[in-house]
């Protein structure tokens, strides 16, 4: 049996067992709910809370953001990938398969190759892509792109011949006039967005198929939906809806493709509504990209507008 001494700030302390030689120590220390506060507006800085709520009501909601910290991701390395939605894709095209579905790389430049290889080991890093075996049979093949953002490169399919082929999925996007009406009147709104949306969406071996890119490095699988696929934001808009179709139906959630809104009159309602959008989000594997978390909100930009 082991002796524990428990040592809070005023120096008391508590022995529990007989054998004083294996005694343990244990320092226990009260942390100020200034300090505390502190602790988790640190631990949530790149998420952005409103300056007005008083000091209780912000340490009530980041202790519930801390419970549900998983779901949250910073960064693309930490993408989710949705668990049981996996996406099927349909051509309006028999086999065989038109010439134009099976396109040779393009030309490219010495400095556009060093890019395709950096993008395509990125993206295998992180299993987003797998290279096709030599015995593996091909019949479309998208040419790639390198596009460039704020200085950095993104690799990209030229999917506009596989679009053309590509059955319509006609589910209904909401229109933005309507969902800014239902929050006239909210006292309280938090957006948050699904990281890198579309990207974590799983796809069925079918469909990856028909997804494969061409380069000098040889070809290539995706294995989640990239984007500028024709339609993905069908897809993602009836997988979310699906997921919160209660919490959009009980009236205080709108869901536009991969941008999430809670609206409230009360901000006890409020902490609760966050909470149970969250709590969905870690058994299925959905990550919410905190950088673009704007919670609690008084006025904010939602939607474009």
């Amino acid at each position: 049996m082991y002796g524990i001494d428990i040592h809070n700030s005023k120096n008391k302390h508590i022995t529990i067992g007989t054998n004083m030689e294996k005694r343990l120590s244990l320092d226990i220390y009260q942390i100020s709910a200034q300090d505390a506060l502190e602790e988790l507006l640190n631990e949530f800085r790149e998420g952005q809370l409103s300056t007005t709520h008083t000091s209780k009501q912000k340490l009530c909601l980041l202790k519930m953001l801390r419970k549900h910290r998983p779901a949250f991701s910073i960064c693309e390395e930490l993408l989710g990938k949705i668990r049981g939605h996996d996406i099927e894709l349909y051509l309006n095209v028999e086999r065989s398969y038109p010439p134009i579905l099976r396109r040779p790389p393009y030309p490219e430049s010495l400095e556009t190759r060093k890019e395709i290889e950096k993008n395509i080991n990125e993206l295998l890093d992180v299993d987003f892509i797998r290279k096709i075996g030599h015995n593996e049979m091909v019949e479309i093949t998208t040419t790639v792109l390198i596009t460039w953002h704020d200085g950095k490169s993104r690799l990209c399919g030229d999917f506009t011949a596989l679009n053309n082929y590509t059955k319509a999925d006609r589910y209904p996007i909401p229109r933005i006039p309507c969902a800014l009406d239902k929050l006239a009147t909210a006292k309280y709104i938090t957006k948050m967005d699904c990281m890198k949306g579309f990207h974590q969406n799983g796809l069925k071996p079918n469909s990856m198929k028909l997804l494969r890119i061409i380069c000098h490095m040889g070809i290539y699988e995706y294995t989640r939906m990239p984007f500028d696929i024709k339609n993905a934001p069908a897809h993602f808009q009836r997988i979310i809806d699906t997921i919160f179709q209660d919490e959009i139906l009980e009236g205080w959630m709108v869901v536009y493709i991969d941008e999430i809104i809670i609206y409230s009159e009360t901000w006890e309602e409020h902490v609760q509504y966050i909470e149970r959008v969250l709590s969905k989000c870690t058994p299925i594997n959905l990550k919410i990209s905190l950088k673009k978390c704007n919670f609690g909100q008084q006025k904010l930009l939602a939607l474009g507008h």
